[in-house]
């Protein structure tokens, strides 16, 4: 075996350190061109969380009262943070998967006063528009301008009594220069039919139920659907889906509310509007999944 002598052995560890100093040194102090445009990591636009109610557009009426034999207005903000009493609970409150539990029975406590029973009105547990989020019940929209759409989503677990309870309301609101505030278009659940109530023009001026007209569109049972209604350059359009059903018939013209002198201001409604006041016991329950408004200019 060739030896070395340790003066040649340090003289190759010098060589070595030597070279590896000059590497690190050109690593180390390599030039940065600070001229060039630093690159630009690209951002998706925020996307809008989908849900399922907005609820600054809308308040909420129980059948509890409030003053004045009058039913029980419960607002956005208590809604939200889950403020409400456990009376109150009782005729609203959110299910484990998202959706809310209406039920109702007659109480005696309406949106316009106490009645009693058989007395010609019917207690809710419903959804009224706040148009476009406004919490002001005289700001409201016209059928003579823009189109307003409504879809909402649910379904009827049971109804007793009469078998009959409204699910969605295109409602007037008194107008200068016009009488009454008239509920104008209601879709009623019968006993499983989907039934269109619709005023049509009075022969006084006077819109009210002594000029309505029905159609029954589809049969959904106990199953989920969703209804639809639109007013579009005056005109009213109904549609429906249910899944379940294999039903999905689109907007469909129903009646030209404007070319029909109809001047009033409007809102939606939707919800469990209980038709029976025969007693204190029977009662209706509805489960409401979504409800969507649109409304253009």
């Amino acid at each position: 075996m060739k030896k070395y002598s340790l003066q040649t052995l340090t003289l190759l560890f010098a060589l070595v350190f030597s070279l590896s100093s000059c590497f690190e040194e050109s690593k180390e102090f390599e030039p940065i061109d600070d001229d060039k445009d630093p690159v630009e990591t690209p951002v998706d636009d925020p996307v809008e969380e989908e849900v399922n109610i907005k609820w600054e557009n809308w308040y909420l009426s129980v059948p509890l009262e409030k003053e004045n034999g009058k039913a029980t207005s419960i607002y956005p903000d208590i809604i939200t943070a889950d403020g409400l009493t456990d009376e109150q609970n009782e005729f609203f409150y959110q299910n484990e998967d998202g959706s809310y539990t209406m039920y109702t029975k007659f109480t005696g406590y309406t949106t316009s006063g106490y009645s009693d029973l058989g007395g010609g009105k019917y207690c809710r547990t419903e959804l009224r528009e706040f148009w476009k989020g406004n919490p002001d019940t005289n700001d409201n929209w016209y059928m003579q301008t823009g189109t307003h759409v409504l879809e909402t989503t649910l379904k009827v677990d049971y109804c007793e009594g009469s078998g009959q309870t409204y699910v969605a309301q295109i409602h007037g609101k008194e107008t200068e220069g016009l009488e009454g505030s008239p509920a104008t278009i209601k879709i009623q659940w019968k006993d499983g039919d989907i039934v269109v109530e619709y005023y049509v023009k009075p022969s006084d001026g006077v819109w009210t139920s002594d000029d309505d007209e029905k159609i029954t569109i589809a049969t959904v049972d106990n199953e989920i659907f969703t209804m639809k209604l639109k007013v579009e350059g005056g005109k009213f359009y109904y549609g429906i889906e249910c899944e379940a059903k294999d039903i999905d018939i689109p907007f469909t013209e129903l009646y030209d509310y404007v070319g029909n002198g109809y001047a009033y201001q409007n809102y939606f409604k939707t919800g469990n509007y209980f038709k029976y006041n025969k007693d204190y016991e029977k009662s209706a329950q509805v489960v409401l999944y979504k409800v969507v408004t649109e409304h253009l200019d």
